[in-house]
């Protein structure tokens, strides 16, 4: 993150949090729930890995393509579920802005760790686009889901917490694309 550190810390810890709670949901009985948070659980570790201010932590030279080949392998995992639970074309999406910005990272002239103005506008828009509008519409499924919540299943399998998990992850996705 460039700037100030804090803002770059309030990232990693929004996004080891969230990685954290997503783990947890992996606890759930339902299958279809532990494969989503485990793939959540992974993005949101990735995230906070690559949000750790750079004052803090140059990573070396090989964990930009390491970075690059797990969330690929992520991806390619997503599209394959994707065939027939198309819900899972999101997490191919985030999985592709992953393998995108550390690719940017991997290839910013003189720096190791966070490229400033090193982002293809003609990549960076369209996942722009797409996260600020992900997180808008995740906001107002929100709204109904967290009024209508009560008793029912465990706090590990409650959608209104799943999806605010998605929707903390876009923000941080958005953050993290607005400073590359």
């Amino acid at each position: 993150m460039h700037g100030p550190a804090s803002p770059g810390w309030l990232l990693v810890a929004l996004c080891a949090l969230t990685g954290a709670y997503c783990l947890l949901r992996m606890r759930s009985a339902v299958p279809e729930q532990r494969r989503s948070a485990g793939g959540e659980a992974l993005m949101g570790f990735g995230m906070a890995a690559m949000a750790v201010p750079a004052t803090v932590f140059t990573p070396p030279s090989w964990a930009w393509p390491g970075y690059a080949a797990v969330f690929g392998a992520a991806g390619l995992r997503a599209l394959w579920a994707a065939r027939d639970r198309p819900h899972h074309l999101h997490h191919a999406v985030g999985a592709a802005a992953m393998v995108y910005m550390a690719a940017v990272m991997a290839t910013a002239p003189g720096s190791a760790h966070h490229a400033h103005g090193g982002g293809v506008p003609l990549v960076t828009g369209p996942l722009l686009l797409y996260f600020t509008g992900y997180v808008l519409l995740s906001g107002v499924r929100l709204v109904p889901v967290a009024a209508a919540a009560g008793g029912g299943p465990g706090w590990g399998d409650r959608p209104e917490l799943a999806l605010a998990c998605r929707l903390s992850m876009a923000i941080g996705m958005v953050a993290m694309l607005l400073t590359l």
